[in-house]
């Protein structure tokens, strides 16, 4: 199928779409990366068809924080207008609070072409002014969060006024395979429904259908409907389905690993300080919170809930006992009531698995892609959502597996062999990073969830290297600015080596500088140095594994 280059063509193309579901290439799933990837295609000349089962606004807790290079991304890829005139907020770092102590975080400064001065790597007094010198004068790159339904109906309407692309409210139910090989995916089953007379159901109708009667919680009945199957064919399959994609394990035989959750309340009027930053609240007593605006009023508050922890058992109130007894008590006081008045309606939060899903081995992929279909977004990989970074990952995929796959590179997108190649060469080239987003978050939520004595030295260290003025390029690496896996790899060491330093003067001194308390200091050397031991130990068990998922 021939790219689309005149207006006579894109009518032609729009027909096929329509008439006969056939395009360049079938997106399953309109979420971020489904929507940015078909309008980045089309923009290449692609006729594409992008598949939803709703196409009502989206009401999830997932991705409502985007960092500054998912911004930088949007922007890349035309789509900048998108988190405009959605009530969004400006993010400029974040505000760590551990055990009442806090300490800003903001992200580094960028010249003109987007890259990080040297003076923002270098740690000391000045770094700060420096910093807040550059924001001011609007050179320090911002991040945005708003709410996710909001954001995803216009990255919508981006795409349905697409002349290249056609949206349709339909549910994917399987992959079709056959043509020359078994194996081969010509595009995809579906299951749309429709009056029964046959004619398309209206979204009027749709949303009619969906109420429920006050008194009965039955269906209100309106037209009558049913589903009829269908079936949409392109050259090239895109599978966007998201965290619980029903296409994962059949294409790529992988499943994400679970072991909390986060719930999430949303707070009115909230008056935590300071503004314009996501606040992380590490605790001794609770497990990490995080705080941030999605809107001029709102604020969400994400709380994470470990399986199986027993302050959320039933006996102790399950999740909101555990948010009363426990979170409440180490936030700040200001923002009690809010929190109190989110839980005034008696339910349980709504939650979102912290799901962590390691990219698929290049094998994997190249081998799906020789058959005409490939993986992106949450379907493929997934990390903690405690920084944040699904938002940049999805949209720096768009727009390296578009620029791989851009016409004058693979002219025909029926050539699978091309894709496959295409796709070895996205499995390195995102990590970059992506390697970095994906290692941070899993490293940095098993420092603030602490539960063992060597972990929380790691998290005291973690804190105190933020104090002392060395955050520019953790911040830079964490917003998705600096793309140097390296250099998370020496930040990370670094954290832990400070914090055997620290761990070993208080052991030995006891935390008084008395000459009593040297002498017996040398006694507890031995211990200081074989707690040292366990603690580095522990730093490479947190950080390797990980490092070496992403790298592999």
């Amino acid at each position: 199928m021939s790219t689309v280059t005149t207006l006579g063509g894109v009518d032609a193309h729009a027909r096929r779409r329509e008439r006969y579901h056939e395009a360049d290439v079938v997106v399953v799933g309109a979420g971020v990366l489904g929507c940015a990837i078909a309008f980045a295609l089309a923009n290449q000349g692609r006729s594409v068809v992008l598949l939803e089962h709703s196409m009502h606004e989206p009401d999830r807790i997932v991705g409502e924080l985007m960092q500054p290079g998912g911004v930088a991304s949007l922007k890349a890829l035309g789509l900048a207008e998108c988190i405009e005139g959605i009530d969004s907020v400006v993010c400029h770092g974040y505000h760590c609070i551990y055990d009442g102590q806090d300490t800003l975080i903001p992200y580094p400064p960028v010249d003109a072409d987007g890259n990080v001065p040297m003076d923002a790597y270098l740690p000391g007094s000045n770094e700060e002014k420096k910093r807040s010198n550059k924001r001011d004068q609007g050179k320090a790159p911002e991040g945005r969060s708003f709410h996710h339904g909001r954001f995803i109906m216009q990255l919508r309407r981006k795409c349905l006024a697409h002349p290249n692309i056609t949206v349709v409210e339909t549910e994917v139910t399987g992959l079709i395979r056959g043509g020359p090989t078994p194996d081969e995916v010509l595009g995809v089953h579906t299951q749309t429904t429709v009056r029964l007379d046959g004619s398309p159901i209206s979204r009027a109708d749709a949303a009619a259908a969906a109420k429920k009667d006050k008194e009965t919680d039955a269906a209100v009945p309106s037209c009558p409907t049913t589903k009829t199957p269908d079936c949409y064919f392109g050259q090239l399959t895109v599978v966007a389905d998201g965290y619980a994609s029903r296409f994962r394990s059949e294409v790529l035989g992988s499943s994400p690993e679970v072991k909390s959750k986060f719930y999430a309340l949303e707070l009115i009027d909230c008056p935590l300080e300071p503004k314009g930053f996501g606040h992380v609240f590490i605790n001794s007593s609770a497990f990490p919170v995080l705080l941030y605006q999605i809107g001029t009023r709102e604020t969400r508050a994400l709380i994470d809930v470990p399986a199986n922890l027993p302050a959320a058992s039933v006996a102790n109130g399950g999740v909101r006992g555990y948010i009363r007894n426990v979170v409440i008590p180490s936030l700040p006081e200001c923002v009690h009531a809010c929190i109190e008045e989110a839980l005034s309606d008696g339910k349980i939060p709504r939650s979102m698995p912290n799901s962590w899903l390691p990219p698929a081995p290049r094998s994997s992929i190249t081998k799906a892609a020789s058959q005409g279909v490939i993986m992106l977004g949450d379907a493929y990989n997934m990390r903690h959502p405690l920084t944040g970074g699904g938002m940049t990952v999805a949209l720096n995929d768009a727009i390296v597996i578009s620029n791989l796959l851009a016409p004058d590179r693979v002219p025909d997108l029926g050539d699978h062999a091309a894709v496959a190649r295409a796709m070895g060469d996205f499995h390195w080239t995102r990590k970059r990073l992506t390697s970095i987003i994906n290692v941070l978050a899993q490293a940095l939520y098993a420092l603030f969830a602490a539960d063992s004595r060597p972990q929380k030295v790691l998290q005291r260290g973690c804190f105190e290297y933020f104090q002392r003025g060395w955050a520019a390029q953790p911040a830079g690496l964490l917003g998705g600015i600096i793309r140097k896996p390296l250099i998370l790899a020496y930040h990370f060491f670094s954290v832990a080596f400070l914090a055997i330093w620290l761990n070993t003067v208080e052991v030995v001194t006891g935390g008084s500088p008395s000459a009593a308390s040297a002498i017996l200091g040398l006694v507890k050397l031995p211990l200081a140095i074989a707690d040292g031991i366990l603690v580095l130990w522990t730093a490479c068990i947190v950080f390797l594994p990980v490092f070496w998922r992403e790298l592999r």
